[in-house]
């Protein structure tokens, strides 16, 4: 099959998406996001998710085909995000995907959200090259991981052992009394701000633990010490300089994120190093990586801003590369699964 022409739908947070996809060319993408009405509660409320993916699931589909001047007939096959993710919104997805396959008679992919970040690359910069490594850093999600076959082979290298880096930059920004999302308001403060004012740790990266998980990662001790250190300058009735906080905290979180990820790179011998996940866009990480990237001679990927956060794009892109593979289609009956482990690439 030349150029398969791929429906992506993705559910499995706060945004909506569809997309389509034929080859490596994105021809539509819609994204409905409910992000607003999680705000006043500091983080996503599940059921308030899952009733907004009820009511967007329709119209941003329809938009999608609209957009790629394409009916649901047009279409070589249907991928849609069945974990990891909340288990309510990855049920509105999944059934409105199946619904959709049964009706059109067209093939279901269910695929890893967090596989499809990987995927979703290709778009800009094309195929892999051979021993690529992954980061994927998100809200809930950093690991790295190493890519023989996105369609069929991915191992994991490492994994957070706690709070993943978008979980902690949220937490910090609480404490400085930012709003919902908290990454992106911490981002601006740090450009203005000293990266060495404050000594924040960095996890696994010293001693026996640093040698026992040189790939994995490891950062709610950073958001304590971060948090310790407020009370105490609140404690002792001294102003909290936010940007030098901000900016000393992104500084310590990239530039775990980088070694470990350029180590990772020695271990497999590899010259590519891809980045996804909605952390992907803070502006320290993506001029940190770069920049060792360059003193490595790794080409550091880390696609445009829309195709960062959660897309339809990555979940159609990822579909076309099983398509494209000859893997088989999903099972009709399949589950989401909420937890699905990241060497899975789909259901």
């Amino acid at each position: 099959m030349s150029e398969p022409i791929v429906l992506g739908i993705e559910s499995t947070c706060d945004e909506t998406a569809a997309a389509v996809v034929q080859g490596r060319r994105l021809r539509s993408n819609v994204v409905a996001s409910s992000m607003q009405e999680h705000a006043r509660y500091g983080g996503v409320i599940p059921e308030i998710a899952s009733r907004a993916h009820a009511e967007a699931f329709v119209p941003v589909v329809s938009q999608a085909l609209a957009e790629a001047d394409l009916d649901l007939s047009d279409v070589d096959a249907l991928a849609v995000s069945a974990g990891p993710g909340l288990a309510g919104c990855l049920a509105v997805g999944v059934s409105g995907a199946k619904s959709l396959a049964w009706a059109a008679g067209k093939p279901l992919y269910g695929i890893n959200h967090v596989i499809g970040h990987i995927a979703v690359t290709q778009l800009q910069f094309g195929p892999f090259p051979p021993d690529t490594l992954a980061l994927i850093v998100s809200g809930g999600h950093t690991s790295l991981l190493h890519v023989e076959d996105v369609a069929k082979h991915v191992d994991v290298v490492g994994t957070t052992l706690d709070d993943a880096a978008g979980e902690c930059f949220d937490k910090v920004a609480r404490l400085l009394g930012f709003p919902y999302p908290g990454g992106p308001h911490i981002d601006r403060h740090a450009q203005s701000g000293d990266p060495k004012a404050i000594r924040v740790p960095q996890g696994l990266t010293q001693g026996k633990a640093g040698r026992e998980h040189p790939y994995d990662f490891s950062f709610s001790g950073v958001k304590t010490a971060v948090a310790r250190w407020i009370e105490e300058e609140e404690a002792a009735g001294r102003h909290i300089p936010v940007d030098d906080v901000c900016a000393s905290l992104a500084d310590s979180v990239a530039s775990v994120l980088a070694r470990k990820a350029m180590l990772g790179c020695q271990e497999y011998d590899s010259r590519t190093l891809i980045v996804g996940g909605g952390f992907s866009a803070n502006s320290q990480l993506r001029a940190k990586l770069l920049e060792v990237g360059e003193e490595q001679g790794v080409e550091v990927r880390i696609p445009e801003l829309k195709l960062c956060t959660d897309n339809g794009a990555m979940v159609a892109m990822l579909g076309v590369n099983l398509v494209e593979a000859g893997v088989r289609p999903s099972a009709m009956d399949f589950s989401i699964d909420s937890a699905m482990p990241m060497w899975q690439i789909y259901q």
